[in-house]
């Protein structure tokens, strides 16, 4: 590996610890503040985030405005937005807050096999023998999540389990939903475009702020989800990309419920049972397992 895959590496487990530990704060800040709600955070991430990717487009001449001259790119901006980015952030912090960080994280982190499903339903795409074992692995895990190992009985709320699951929904569709927009379009000006639309989107179905006194901790912990939660990692993540191959990067996903785990045991007093290690445990390996390709036998003919 050369020196610059090593480096991209590093910062690809940093954009995904980043991603883990912005949950951790979002945590803090709805103990802080209960009136700052996971819709207002998600507004303020979203509307915010969005505005200073599209300006970093804008300064890199990344042409941002060149994707509402077509049409279906329109189209396919707004459905990412709304039908993508929502769920996959707000419904993961109502996941947090319901619960915690930790089983948050980890419930987003099946999203993978609902792409296998819609690959299978809508495109007719046969799921290999892996991603269904990897599906049964990860069906397990969940459930021991969701039960401490006792399956005769919830030990988080339906309430929980239904908002995670939503935000692994969303997190296949955030990630089915803009391929075509990134095969013409800066990645930052789309997913710019796709968090303020968002941001909009919720403004317009909920427009009502609530009021609420602004603490210099408060004020920092917002920026930290904005800032160390969503612009630096996205950035890193997305450069990445042209250094290391889409697999590894997506296996060094593991590092953001792997992160949020220790941090909610750290902060916030965590308990795990031995199902609930066991439990994450199976959920991480089935989301590796996706990405594992048997390699093709070389024959060589010897005369």
């Amino acid at each position: 590996m050369t020196k610059q895959k090593k480096l991209w590496t590093l910062l690809t487990i940093l954009s995904t610890f980043l991603w883990g530990v912005s949950g951790l704060f979002a945590k803090f800040i709805f103990e802080l503040e209960p009136r700052l709600t996971p819709l207002l955070l998600s507004q303020i991430r979203m509307l915010s985030g969005g505005l200073v990717l599209l300006a970093l487009a804008s300064y890199k001449k990344e042409a941002p405005l060149a994707l509402w001259q077509n049409k279906q790119s329109a189209k396919t901006a707004i459905a990412y937005g709304l039908g993508g980015i929502i769920p996959v952030q707000f419904c993961y912090f109502m996941a947090i807050k319901l619960g915690d960080a930790s089983i948050a994280t980890i419930l987003q982190f099946v999203g993978p096999f609902f792409i296998i499903l819609y690959l299978a339903v809508f495109q007719k795409q046969r799921p290999r023998r892996i991603e269904l074992i990897s599906a049964l692995v990860a069906f397990l895990g969940v459930a021991l999540l969701a039960t401490h190992g006792d399956l005769t009985q919830l030990v988080i709320t339906p309430a929980v389990l239904i908002w995670g699951l939503l935000s692994a929904v969303g997190g296949a569709a955030n990630t089915l939903i803009p391929r075509s927009l990134l095969q013409h379009y800066s990645s930052t000006a789309v997913t710019g475009w796709g968090l303020l639309i968002a941001g909009i989107g919720l403004t317009v179905i909920h427009p009502k702020f609530e009021s609420f006194p602004l603490t210099l901790e408060l004020v920092l912990l917002v920026l930290a989800v904005v800032v160390l939660g969503t612009i630096i990692p996205f950035q890193l993540f997305t450069n990445a990309l042209k250094y290391i191959r889409p697999t590894t990067a997506s296996m060094l996903d593991a590092f953001e419920p792997i992160a949020a785990t220790i941090g909610s045991i750290i902060f916030f007093g965590l308990q795990l049972s031995g199902a609930d290690l066991l439990g994450s445990f199976l959920v991480i390996i089935a989301v590796l397992a996706l990405n594992w390709r048997p390699r093709k036998k070389k024959f060589t003919n010897n005369v």
